[in-house]
């Protein structure tokens, strides 16, 4: 199993695109600048290319932990030490017989789901009780994630 770097850099700059149509004014982003307690006069004053690059840098290491979820291949790696040059000849054969199963969209995005659902979300939803932010903005923000993990998931395992 190598990791495909192409594969999580787009899964990475795929968070960038669903974030410009999310977090439009006319899709989520009044309600998510509301709930947030932001105005846009808060909004002008952002170094929108440190902005970018960091959320691409934390989509890019999200992206990077997102394919041990979703390529069930790194389990079967993982169980033999993570080094496939000292494994018993079955390693070989299992890899050989199911090295591409379950390597689709369809299957990341579900693994992404499950993800964003059971991970982002609550995380999320945590922050927020603690900063005292509406159920809205948790819905909104998690949202985000939810989709966004699809996406990513589905681009990380279908690229083999």
């Amino acid at each position: 199993m190598n990791i495909n770097f192409l594969a999580l850099l787009l899964a990475a700059l795929s968070t960038l695109v669903v974030g410009f149509i999310w977090y439009n004014p006319k899709v989520f982003g009044n309600i998510w600048m509301k709930e947030a307690g932001l105005t846009e006069e808060d909004m002008k004053g952002t170094n929108i290319i440190k902005m970018l690059g960091g959320s691409f840098i934390y989509a890019f290491l999200m992206a990077f932990i997102l394919q041990m979820l979703t390529i069930h291949q790194f389990g079967a790696l993982g169980m033999v030490g993570g080094d496939p040059t000292k494994a018993l000849p079955s390693y070989n054969a299992f890899m050989a017989d199911y090295g591409t199963a379950f390597r689709t969209f369809k299957h990341g995005a579900l693994h992404g789901f499950i993800t964003g659902l059971f991970l982002a979300l609550p995380l999320i939803g945590t922050n927020a009780l603690y900063e005292r932010r509406s159920f809205k903005y948790v819905l909104v923000t998690g949202g985000f994630w939810i989709v966004c993990f699809m996406i990513m998931g589905g681009i990380i395992c279908m690229m083999q």
